[in-house]
């Protein structure tokens, strides 16, 4: 499960992760095995910590897909904001999307960056977004399970890349094969970033690769 690779000053552990086998294609599976995390945010967050609890890793590498109806269709973002669309302890007095009594902000900061790859902020939440309900989200793209991850790899100590492919959102979702129908596509474009991972982990030490937002 776990690849190393050459940081500028060591060898850095790499755990790759995705929600699906809907999402591991043909590319991918040449290249990487990941753990299968399942969908939404608590069969992600608990399965990905039980894999870090496993395989001691300095950096997260989270690969799938994602909603948006503002990005191009098949386009692949990388995550620099992460937000968790379903808290909302607002009648308590908490600022939507703040979790009560967890010093984090609304928007957690993802610092890791990959070259020449577009940023996105994503907003997680347990349900698919779908036509309308994409007006009362802030964020440009949407998932199930980004939050959840990269909380897991902030109590782990391990740093993260989120990186997202746009399966959907332009046009409402009426069946399964709505959302599958870019997943070949993304899949090949993915596989593509993981081969030039080699020559973007080379060129910084491993404090950049493996330094988490603290918890």
């Amino acid at each position: 499960m776990i690849k190393t690779y050459s940081a500028a000053d060591g060898p850095l552990r790499v755990l790759f992760l995705m929600a699906t086998e809907a999402e591991y294609g043909a590319a991918l599976r040449t290249l990487i095995e990941p753990v299968i995390i399942g969908v939404g945010p608590v069969e992600a967050g608990v399965r990905t910590l039980k894999a870090l609890n496993d395989h001691s890793a300095d950096l997260v590498v989270n690969l799938g897909s994602a909603g948006s109806r503002s990005l191009k269709q098949a386009e692949i973002f990388q995550v620099s904001h992460v937000s968790y669309r379903d808290m909302d302890a607002s009648p308590l007095g908490f600022e939507k999307g703040v979790t009560p009594f967890l010093d984090l902000p609304a928007e957690l900061f993802i610092p890791q960056r990959l070259p020449g790859i577009p940023t996105a902020r994503i907003a997680t939440g347990a349900s698919i977004v779908n036509g309308s309900q994409y007006d009362a989200i802030d964020a440009d793209m949407v998932d199930m399970e980004s939050y959840a991850v990269l909380r897991a790899c902030m109590i782990a100590g391990a740093g993260m890349i989120c990186l997202r492919g746009v399966s959907d959102g332009v046009e409402e979702i009426r069946r399964f094969s709505d959302w599958t129908f870019y997943l070949a596509e993304i899949d090949a474009q993915l596989a593509a970033i993981v081969r030039s991972l080699p020559d973007a982990f080379a060129a910084l030490p491993k404090a950049y690769w493996k330094a988490p937002i603290s918890n």
